[in-house]
């Protein structure tokens, strides 16, 4: 089964925080266990994490490093549908554009299962199902 990641499976995978140990476990077996696919978006959101002071506070070109292996996995293309479709969902389900896009990036590669920690545990956005990969951490 192929699966979308949002930002927070890759940041967890990167992260050495004792604070987020149980979830950099689950994170680094989702990714290197699981068929993923990510989108340019989820790779912005975790190198402004990744670099952030209170988050991961990596350098740079250890951000970089991770963006770069993470380029390993299928990125979804973004055009004028997934846009448009963005669109739509934000405003059918209410939630973020930035939300809506990760759900619509999903759908238009092929992806039924987003694991996220940001939205929803198991509900169905329009064909996606999201999923808290750590929700028993």
């Amino acid at each position: 089964m192929t699966v979308f990641a949002d930002s927070n499976v890759l940041v967890y995978a990167a992260s050495g925080r004792p604070a987020d140990a149980a979830k950099a476990v689950r994170a680094r077996q989702i990714v290197r266990e699981e068929k993923v696919v990510i989108s340019f978006q989820v790779l912005q959101e975790f190198y402004a994490n990744a670099v952030h002071p209170r988050k991961l506070a990596l350098t740079r070109a250890q951000a970089a490093a991770y963006c770069r292996a993470w380029l390993a996995f299928p990125v979804a293309p973004l055009g004028a549908g997934t846009f448009v479709r963005t669109l739509e969902t934000a405003m059918r389900y209410r939630i973020s554009h930035w939300d809506a896009a990760i759900l619509a990036a999903a759908l238009e590669s092929g992806c039924r299962i987003v694991y996220s920690e940001d939205l929803n545990h198991g509900q169905d956005y329009g064909g996606v199902r999201v999923e808290n990969p750590f929700r028993s951490s």
